[in-house]
């Protein structure tokens, strides 16, 4: 995570530089080595240089979120948004699924491994070995992958952003020329510190990245505690099933329904409307603790799968107005700085989440707000921040009156 936000502005005004595709190819060779390098660690220092490592050279997320934005026309745009959160939310509950399973081979699995083999000596090693085969087969298909950055080099920039109607004669590959809306021209001459709509985009993203990533790790340790602190006295398996069933339904929502959703809705006004959602649905967790057996895992179920589709929804919606907020040349940078603001958010959100849920278990005899209501009051706070800042003044968006090119 400290790796990622150190360099990931530099991997994307590489991507604007040179394009998105030499910079996805190189955070995957850089994946394939030190993630290998990882598993056959020997010391605690070797496995912390190697994801350090890792992180400084993998610049991976800001300049896919670009390319996604790119790569799909403008009415598939929010569809290409939601299927790399939908891959990174696959990854979450999959990654550690071949982790638990793949890891100390030789412990579990005797009649295949033995102590004294590569798998034995480096009981971490399989799963490393693992996902660096996964990251070969992704760095295969890249070379067929088509480059984004320059499509409308052929034109020059200045008709990157035209409505058109005609052609002109030096620019066949165009419908049409001759007006090119005000926001536009101010998106592609504006500095990006001084773009207001993507540096308020940029915090909300921060504050629901943070909310959202506190809430993974404070309902793992919710769930599992016992039913006198307010838990569920869930099993670990238990846990793991509901975030499975989460991820599933997720899965579903992103690729039928989700589309739909944004195309009549847009991703300003979808943003909002799920994020008042959430605020009752996370309200709703301490009395689940109340229900027992069948109907607690329903529940559960239904609340977590609902957690996980809203908090999807805003990030994409998030992501969209982001991209939207710049013009291409400089949308890998932009990423890059979204990528890291978030990344420092999500590095002090399990921190801060822990500390609050231990503080809350200490808090169950409260007379007004047991320590279990406290902790999702304040997740519910985060939320409500989040939605205000979505309407004017802090989040604006430049004039969209026409004007006209001349020739």
């Amino acid at each position: 995570m400290l790796g990622r936000s150190l360099t990931s502005i530099f991997w994307g005004m590489v991507a604007d530089r040179y394009g998105r595709k030499p910079v996805v190819m190189i955070s995957l060779f850089a994946i394939i080595v030190f993630n290998t390098l990882f598993g056959l660690s020997k010391s605690y220092w070797m496995a912390i240089t190697t994801r350090l490592l890792l992180g400084l050279l993998s610049g991976l997320l800001g300049p896919i979120q670009a390319y996604a934005s790119e790569v799909c026309r403008k009415e598939y745009q929010a569809l290409g948004l939601s299927i790399v959160d939908t891959s990174w939310a696959m990854g979450l509950i999959f990654g550690p699924a071949i982790g638990g399973f793949l890891a100390q081979p030789a412990e579990k699995y005797p009649n295949i491994f033995a102590m004294e083999c590569l798998f034995g000596r480096f009981p971490y090693f399989l799963p490393c070995l693992c996902i660096s085969l996964f990251s070969v087969a992704a760095f295969i298909a890249c070379l067929w992958l088509p480059e984004t950055m320059h499509m409308h080099s052929e034109c020059g920039p200045e008709y990157e952003h035209t409505e058109v109607m005609e052609a002109p004669p030096h620019c066949p590959n165009l419908k049409g020329y001759g007006r090119e809306t005000k926001q536009r021209r101010w998106f592609s001459e504006q500095s990006i510190l001084r773009n207001r709509l993507l540096m308020s985009s940029i915090v909300l993203y921060c504050i629901f990245g943070l909310q959202s990533t506190a809430y993974t790790e404070i309902f793992s340790l919710w769930a599992v505690s016992n039913k006198s602190y307010g838990g569920l006295s869930f099993s670990s398996q238990e846990v793991g099933l509901v975030l499975a069933m989460s991820g599933i339904s997720l899965l579903v929502y992103q690729l039928v329904f989700f589309p739909c959703i944004a195309k009549h809705l847009g991703p300003i006004n979808f943003t909002r409307v799920v994020a008042v959602l959430l605020i009752p649905l996370l309200a709703s967790y301490p009395f689940m603790a109340k229900l027992s057996g069948l109907d607690l895992k329903l529940t559960v179920n239904c609340a977590s799968s609902l957690r996980s589709i809203f908090s999807s929804t805003i990030t994409i919606g998030l992501n969209i107005l982001m991209n939207n907020a710049v013009s291409q040349h400089k949308r890998g940078a932009a990423n890059g700085m979204a990528v890291t603001a978030l990344s420092l958010f999500k590095a002090v959100a399990p921190a801060g989440a822990g500390i609050l849920f231990s503080w809350a278990q200490n808090h169950q005899g409260a007379s007004i707000l047991s320590g279990d209501y406290i902790v999702f009051l304040v997740l519910d706070i985060f939320g409500l921040v989040g939605l205000i800042l979505t309407f004017k003044p802090f989040l604006t968006q430049p004039g969209t009156e026409e004007i006209t090119v001349t020739t």
